[in-house]
């Protein structure tokens, strides 16, 4: 068992632990739930990547961990409180722009399937460093993807829940097509790996993207009525419409009461900038 490719892994979760501590001390402590979704994901993209790939179904298995339920429940540990000193380094800020979903959403597609082609495929069953670079870029790809949907740090002001719901929608699409392409080919694509192996490749990859779409749908669902909720909320006590729309989907922890009257005063902005 090759322990390398869980460096990376380690360097991450000692650096959230720090973060987490260093907001604790400042008295803006990071949710329980919040630090349980990203430890959950570690522990994914963990296991994920001491997975065999002696069988195409085991190995498909290891790609959806690290490029699909690894990355969501990781970004659903994230904040902008988190990602600040990240953002901070040089250059690193500019990137924010992958999880644009304009951009998160090419960037996975194309992450997706090239790697799934035959050629770059059987490379990184040959080449230790190419195989690296595949999970990389599926793990990179698939947070910037979901990052776009849980929105760690503001997305565009256009992309709420209903275009939420169209992008994932999108992103299962394609991975149902390419799921089915391995269910009902008549060959194998790749070295090594029969037919039949291939097409419960194909099944695993179709049953994990339906089980991630409706658990998202819910969560979508559920975004949706509180957000709602709090954008009412908001109005009564005399906010202009288009900015309670936009407080109440980046300010999901404010707390009112119902039917404070409409003379109170309004509650301090949210600060949406990362912290």
């Amino acid at each position: 068992m090759n322990p390398f490719p869980a460096l990376p892994v380690l360097a991450g979760a000692v650096a959230y632990a720090r973060r987490a501590r260093t907001l604790q001390r400042r008295g803006r402590g990071v949710p329980g739930r919040t630090q349980a979704w990203f430890w959950l994901g570690l522990g994914v993209v963990l296991v994920a990547l001491f997975l065999s790939d002696a069988r195409f179904s085991t190995h498909m298995t290891q790609h959806l961990l690290l490029g699909d339920i690894g990355p969501l429940l990781i970004v659903l540990g994230l904040s902008g409180a988190i990602l600040r000193p990240l953002l901070a380094v040089p250059g690193i800020g500019r990137l924010r722009v992958l999880g644009h979903p304009l951009v998160a959403l090419p960037v996975w597609a194309a992450t997706f399937i090239v790697w799934h082609l035959s050629g770059p495929y059987d490379a990184a069953l040959r080449s230790d460093w190419v195989h690296a670079g595949e999970h990389i870029s599926f793990f990179i790809a698939g947070a910037v993807m979901w990052a776009a949907v849980i929105e760690p740090l503001p997305g565009p002001a256009w992309f709420g829940t209903g275009p939420k719901a169209i992008y994932t929608l999108v992103v299962r699409a394609i991975g149902a097509a390419v799921a089915s392409v391995f269910i009902w080919s008549s060959h194998s694509f790749y070295t090594g790996y029969s037919l039949h192996d291939q097409r419960a490749g194909g099944l695993i990859m179709f049953s994990e993207g339906g089980i991630v779409t409706l658990i998202v749908f819910g969560w979508l669902f559920l975004r949706w009525t509180r957000e709602a909720e709090l954008r009412q909320q908001l109005i009564e006590q005399g906010l202009d419409p288009r900015l309670a729309e936009r407080r109440a989907r980046h300010w999901p922890r404010l707390q009112q009461p119902p039917g404070r009257a409409r003379s109170s005063p309004s509650p301090a902005a949210p600060d949406t900038r990362s912290e």
